[in-house]
């Protein structure tokens, strides 16, 4: 159930397929109405973890470093939120989003439709489905259709990519399917497959949930043969160049695929329960998990340990990013996103992230993006939260400056400078964790398969972002972001 605290001494929530508004009387409905969401969040908190919420709870299941996550007001240091705000008011390009003009929209080709989206930041960007690719052009408006369209050959268009991955100097497409044992490597230029390779360490078949690129602009290299892999209990770096110098071709019916080469990585016995990763700029990674801890590990480590591990909120999170400077993380679950500076002050007085030392206690609150029980009753059936994602830098000394996210119907996008100002309005008056209700919604008329900014290059005079893409199953659609300042606003 989403529940949200409104300020005429009314909560509003949505359960059992509808939407509710539960009012209090003016005499004592202050009291009744504190009283209703301190009830609630106990009792969200003991269905979540299984403990009631006090101290003997929290320290449970947080430990004493990490009280301030479900207790805020007991953190020892918010302040890296507070300097980041600075930082972020003094930038021309942090306006609030105000207009979303629709500049292109095109049809799917594939009778199948579209179910995987992977944005170029050089000329193209891919439209994948069961059968095959459509080529879209990248302009400055967004994507347009240019006509072609890469059709898989029959041995490889049966089973339905799961993850698809840009490498090369984005001549080079991964494409990994549902079964999880391997990649086929497609050369754009000639829209052939030219290798199959198997997932395989010490002679024994192995699978993989997710892949990855070795960090925010690796599929720029022209030269790239490294990439990541996630399991439930494996970290690892592949690596598609043969150890013994012989060059690798494609599979035949009497020859097996060949085996890409464990470069790196760690198989934990047990505990990690991986669901998803994402790496920073300078290639630094970080995990989500079912059971909702988010770790960090440091670029250049063994993926053995990692130098910083959030516990997690009693969600699982599906989906994860970081800024190119690694300073951020936003974690996906089905109902909320979760914002993470890993910004702290070490012993020395040094400001690092969480990705080059142990925070230990210096962890700020983290900060929770919802949808408003209304908005999240309208986004259709399926209004689970998927794919949150910053903004597409991949230089050093640019910001991310929003977030964007799909639930059902609804493409949402938050100002990033809004979620870390801490006078924000939707913080005024909040209990616990600060939830930001401000955003952006683009509907569309189906659901959505993924929305995304293109790269920040493609960003044009007058506006504060690139264009954003949205795909639904038989759809992409460009919008092109415009700034006005002026009052914050709510969602529209």
């Amino acid at each position: 159930m989403r529940m949200k605290a409104c300020k005429d001494q009314r909560v509003e929530f949505v359960a059992e397929g509808g939407y509710w508004a539960l009012s209090f009387t003016a005499a004592s409905g202050e009291d009744l109405t504190a009283a209703f969401v301190s009830s609630f969040n106990n009792c969200l908190f003991e269905n979540n973890h299984g403990v009631e919420l006090n101290e003997a709870g929290l320290a449970s299941i947080f430990e004493k470093y990490f009280i301030g996550w479900a207790s805020p007001e007991a953190a020892a240091d918010d302040s890296m939120w507070e300097e980041a705000d600075d930082i972020l008011l003094q930038s021309p390009q942090s306006a609030t989003p105000k207009d979303l003009t629709k500049a292109f929209e095109q049809a799917a080709t594939s009778e199948e439709g579209i179910h995987s989206l992977a944005l170029g930041a050089l000329d193209n960007s891919f439209l994948v489905g069961d059968s095959g690719i459509q080529v879209f052009k990248n302009m400055r408006q967004g994507v347009h259709g240019t006509g072609v369209c890469v059709n898989f050959e029959a041995a490889y268009g049966s089973a339905r990519k799961k993850k698809v991955l840009l490498m090369r100097a984005e001549t080079n497409l991964l494409l990994m399917s549902q079964q999880n044992r391997g990649i086929h490597q497609l050369d754009i230029e000639t829209g052939k497959v030219i290798s199959e390779w198997k997932f395989e360490k010490d002679g024994v078949d192995i699978s993989m949930s997710d892949i990855t690129n070795d960090g925010k602009g690796a599929q720029l290299d022209p030269s790239g043969s490294t990439f990541l892999g996630l399991d439930k209990n494996r970290l690892c770096r592949w690596d598609m160049r043969d150890p013994y110098g012989v060059v690798q071709g494609l599979a035949t019916a009497n020859n097996a695929p060949p085996v890409l080469t464990w470069a790196q990585g760690h198989q934990f016995s047990r505990g990690t329960d991986f669901s998803c990763f994402a790496t920073t700029g300078d290639g630094s990674l970080v995990a989500g998990s079912f059971d909702g801890q988010i770790r960090l590990y440091t670029k250049g480590g063994t993926l053995k340990k990692a130098m910083t591990a959030f516990p997690g909120l009693g969600a699982p999170v599906t989906h994860v990013d970081a800024t190119y400077d690694g300073k951020w993380i936003v974690g996906t679950t089905d109902t909320y996103l979760i914002v993470i500076s890993t910004l702290f002050t070490d012993k020395a007085g040094k400001t690092k992230t969480g990705f080059e030392g142990s925070m230990g206690n210096k962890m700020a609150a983290p900060r929770l993006l919802k949808l408003t029980p209304l908005h999240a009753h309208l986004a259709g059936s399926n209004n689970k939260f998927r794919n949150a994602q910053f903004s597409w830098v991949t230089e050093e000394g640019k910001q991310e400056r929003h977030v964007v996210a799909t639930v059902g119907k609804f493409s949402v996008i938050w100002n990033f400078q809004q979620v870390k100002d801490g006078s924000h309005e939707c913080y005024h008056e909040q209990e616990g964790l600060k939830k930001c209700y401000c955003y952006k919604i683009v509907p569309r008329n189906e659901s959505i398969v993924d929305s995304r900014f293109m790269n920040d290059n493609s960003a044009v005079s007058g506006s504060s972002e690139a264009p954003l893409v949205i795909a639904t199953p038989m759809k992409v659609s460009s919008f092109s972001l415009s700034s006005k300042r002026g009052r914050k606003q709510a969602s529209a």
